[in-house]
């Protein structure tokens, strides 16, 4: 087990490192205080209830040196000791890192047959079938998962997002709707104002009045980027009074679901639209916890923001997430 806990500490420190390197340019000092108390504290917790030897120089000699090394020194660990659900939650972890979703769905399904009862494990198994899906859907033995995480924990806010994620892919947008609604109370108010938003937009197709108006948030996320979109000149004769704008940030090569999205009436250009936190219409995922992401600008001639045949969009482009940053982008061309 101590060979396990070395590598999860190396992995923490690679992920902890990913995670803050948008940080790396314009506060060092919090970065490298973030990892120095990662370090203490892991040191401490080993003085106290661990193996104070494996800290040791000659123990910690061939420690891995970059985040595949750690993953390759795992694996060999894990064939070694095949029955610890730490370890292959871990390797899940890792190869989602580096878009290996094959590879995190086998990790964190063997992870679930050896501990079947931890609702976050079920949830990252379900995800992880999620992104390994070519469609990007939650297929049955996923939903299973996330039935099974609800029953164990009702109050899972990421299991009840992702029912009801699959509900609409379903197309049960009045049970994706049911689902969500209780997460309004739970979740910060900035994402409390984005899945309002999706849960009126699941009401409107399933037929339904829009939940009522919330109070206005006060603090609001800052924006993170700004995007300037524009209408080529060419296109402005396709135009229809009631044609909608989509806004939105993606993970670059990952799954098309977004990051953060604003919808607006496509009324006049150029329009400018900042993209934050609040933004997201994943409580799951954050835009600030991407170092870049790939911006879309699409004029919708139906209700979704899915792509269909006659709409209006520009190309996409990869954007560095940093407030401040601005892009433009300018819808030039017809979806086929």
């Amino acid at each position: 087990m101590t060979t396990f806990v070395i590598l999860a500490i190396v992995l923490s420190v690679a992920v902890l490192l990913a995670v803050l390197w948008p940080l790396w340019r314009d506060a060092r000092g919090l970065v490298l205080a973030g990892v120095a108390t990662l370090g203490v504290a892991t040191f401490a917790l080993y003085r106290v209830v661990g193996t104070p030897a494996a800290l040791e120089p000659q123990a910690t000699a061939a420690m891995p040196t970059t985040l595949e090394e750690a993953i390759g020194q795992l694996e060999a660990e894990l064939k070694k000791k095949p029955n610890e659900p730490e370890g292959w939650r871990l390797l899940g972890k890792s190869y989602a890192a580096l878009q290996r979703y094959a590879d995190a769905q086998k990790a964190f399904e063997r992870a679930v047959q050896l501990m079947p009862d931890d609702a976050d494990l079920l949830v990252e198994a379900a995800q992880a079938r999620l992104f390994n899906n070519a469609e990007r859907k939650l297929d049955a033995q996923a939903r299973e998962m996330l039935d099974k995480a609800i029953a164990i924990n009702p109050d899972h806010q990421r299991a009840r997002w992702f029912v009801g994620l699959a509900q609409r892919q379903e197309g049960k947008h009045a049970e994706a709707a049911k689902t969500w609604e209780p997460l309004l109370a739970k979740v910060d108010p900035n994402t409390a104002a984005t899945l309002r938003t999706q849960i009126n937009e699941a009401r409107a197709e399933a037929g339904l009045p829009p939940l009522a108006d919330a109070a206005p948030v006060a603090d609001a996320s800052p924006a993170l980027l700004t995007v300037t979109v524009d209408l080529a000149p060419a296109l402005k004769e396709k135009l229809a009074p009631d044609d909608t704008l989509f806004v939105f940030a993606r993970q670059v090569g990952g799954p098309p679901m977004p990051v953060a999205a604003k919808r607006l009436p496509a009324s006049a250009f150029p329009v400018t639209v900042p993209l934050g936190d609040g933004d997201s219409p994943m409580p799951t995922l954050k835009l600030s916890q991407l170092p870049q992401v790939q911006l879309v600008a699409r004029i919708a001639k139906g209700n979704g923001p899915a792509a269909q045949s006659g709409d209006l969009e520009a190309a996409a482009v990869t954007a560095d997430v940093k407030a401040g940053n601005t892009y433009t982008l300018t819808i030039d061309r017809v979806v086929p």
